[in-house]
C-alpha cells in the first residue's frame, strides 16, 4: 500500500476538493499544493470556521504540515495575507514554500487583463490575478522564483530587466502605464523577508519525507479539464491541474505516487469562457447555482451550471489512472425533479466514442441524457441526520442516482458528502494510505 494521495477534480473544477483534502487530512502528515496559484480558491467549514483558501494547502484547519511545490505561481502578498488569517484565528503555520516556484508580480496582473480583452471570442474568462502571464514568463525563462525573492541582491538585477521587457509589451496596450520599477522592488524585497524562513528545496524534501513513510496527501486546483496539456484548450488553466501535473509539479517520481481520487460533482459548474454542452439557462439553473452555492471562491463570480456530464468525466478518470470516486453536493439538486445524466455526445448523428478533447468539435455535439428521478427538499438538520445514519439512510431516488454514476464510470464511489461541513460527508469505504 502507498503512502501517497492524490485528489483530483475530473471535469472544470469546483467539486469540493478543498472539504476532501481537509477530510483526509486528518490521516495526513503532510498536504502538498502542486499546480496553479491564487485564481484557484478551496473552502472549507470546520468547526463554525468557513476558510477560504487561494494558495495554502487544505490541511491548515487541522495544522498539518502543508507544501507549496515549484509547479506553482505565488503572488507573496496574497500568501502572508492567508498566513496571517491563520495566525489571527490561532492556527500553528507549518509550512513549507518550494525556491522554485515562480512569482507573480503587478505587471502579470495588468497584462492578465489586457490579454484577455484583445483575445476577444478566445478569451479564457480568466480571474485576471496575472497567473497566465506568470506561466508565459515560466516556459519563457525570464521569469522569477521564490529563490530570487529571498536573494534582494539577485532579485534587483532580474526584476529590473523583466520589468522593461513588460512595460514594453504593457505600452503596447497602454501607452501610459508607468509604475515605479523601485516601489515593485522594496515592496516584494520586503515579502521575501517575511516569506524566506519557510523556503526550503521541496523536491528534495518530498522525496525524503515519502521515502521515510510519511502520509502525503497531493492536492490539485481546478479540474483536470482546464489542464493547460489535455483540457479544454484554450478556455482553461496555464497549469496541468491533473494528476499527470503531480511530478513536474513536484519532482516526486511517478513510481511514487500511489492512489489518485477523482472529484465528482453530482451536476457540472464551470467559470469562464467555451462551450458547455449540459449548460442550463433556466429556473433549474437558479436552483442548483443557489443550493449549491456556486459562486467563486476567488472571485464571487455566479458559477455557470448544467447536468452532469458523465462523458467528460470518463475522459478525466482515463488521463487520470482514477479508480476511485467521490460524489460531492448532492443536497445541492434537491427538490429537482426529474434529474439528467449526461452519458454520451452526439454529432452529426453520430455517437461519439470518446470525449473530443477540441473545443471547435465540443461546440457542435449534442449530450445524450438519461432521466432520473429526484430527491425531496430537506432542512440542514435532515441532511445532517442522514450523514451521521450513513447510506443507508439516503433517498431511494439518490442512491439509485449514484448507482447510475457508478456504472456508468466503472468505479467505485468511496465517499459522498451531502452538505458543506465536515460531518455532513458518508464513508462508503475506508480511504486508506
Amino acid at each position: 500500500m502507498s503512502n501517497t494521495i492524490a485528489v483530483v477534480g475530473l471535469s472544470w473544477g469546483d467539486e469540493g476538493k478543498g472539504k476532501f483534502i481537509d477530510y483526509l487530512a486528518q490521516k495526513a502528515d503532510i498536504v502538498v499544493r502542486y499546480n496553479g496559484g491564487n485564481n484557484a480558491g478551496h473552502t472549507i467549514q470546520a468547526n463554525g470556521v468557513k476558510y477560504k483558501f487561494k494558495l495554502m494547502p487544505s490541511g491548515a484547519p487541522r495544522e498539518k504540515e502543508g507544501v507549496i511545490a515549484n509547479g506553482c505561481v505565488i503572488d507573496p502578498k496574497v500568501l502572508l495575507e492567508e498566513i496571517e488569517n491563520l495566525k489571527n484565528l490561532n492556527k500553528k503555520i507549518n509550512l513549507k514554500l518550494s525556491s522554485t516556484a515562480h512569482v507573480v508580480f503587478p505587471f502579470h496582473r495588468i497584462l492578465d487583463g489586457l490579454e484577455e480583452k484583445t483575445k476577444g471570442n478566445y478569451a479564457a474568462g480568466t480571474t485576471k490575478r496575472g497567473i497566465g502571464p506568470t506561466y508565459s514568463d515560466k516556459a519563457a525563462r525570464w521569469g522569477l522564483r521564490i529563490f530570487d525573492l529571498i536573494n534582494p541582491e539577485l532579485l534587483k538585477p532580474k526584476l529590473e530587466k523583466l520589468y522593461k521587457i513588460k512595460k514594453d509589451l504593457i505600452n503596447v496596450y497602454d501607452p501610459n502605464w508607468d509604475t515605479d520599477l523601485d516601489a515593485i522592488y522594496e515592496e516584494y524585497k520586503s515579502y521575501g523577508e517575511r516569506l524566506k524562513s519557510y523556503v526550503i528545496d521541496t523536491a528534495y524534501y518530498l522525496n525524503n519525507v515519502i521515502d521515510s513513510g510519511k502520509k502525503v496527501l497531493f492536492e490539485a486546483a481546478q479540474g483536470s479539464l482546464l489542464g493547460i496539456d489535455h483540457g479544454y484548450y484554450p478556455f482553461g488553466t496555464s497549469s496541468n491541474s491533473n494528476a499527470l501535473g503531480i511530478s513536474a509539479g513536484t519532482g516526486i517520481p511517478p513510481k511514487k505516487i500511489g492512489k489518485i481520487i477523482g472529484m465528482v460533482k453530482a451536476y457540472t459548474s464551470r467559470v469562464g469562457q467555451g462551450n458547455f454542452p449540459t449548460e442550463l439557462s433556466n429556473q433549474t439553473a437558479e436552483k442548483i447555482r443557489e443550493q449549491g452555492h456556486e459562486y467563486g471562491t476567488v472571485t464571487g463570480r455566479p458559477r455557470r451550471v448544467g447536468w452532469l456530464d458523465l462523458f467528460n468525466i470518463k475522459y478525466g478518470i482515463m488521463i487520470n489512472g482514477i479508480e476511485e470516486i467521490i460524489v460531492t453536493l448532492l443536497d445541492a439538486l434537491e427538490g429537482i425533479n426529474p434529474l439528467k445524466i449526461c452519458t454520451g455526445y452526439e454529432l452529426n448523428g453520430e455517437v461519439l466514442e470518446s470525449w473530443p478533447i477540441q473545443s471547435e468539435i465540443i461546440e457542435n455535439c449534442t449530450p445524450i441524457y438519461k432521466n432520473l428521478e429526484g430527491w425531496s427538499e430537506k432542512t440542514r438538520e435532515e441532511w445532517s441526520d442522514i450523514a451521521k445514519n450513513g447510506y443507508k439512510a439516503l433517498p431511494e431516488t439518490m442512491k439509485i442516482y449514484l448507482q447510475t454514476i457508478k456504472n456508468e464510470l466503472n468505479n467505485n464511489i468511496v465517499m459522498i458528502s451531502i452538505g458543506p461541513n465536515r460531518e455532513e460527508t458518508i464513508e462508503l469505504e475506508d480511504v486508506r494510505f
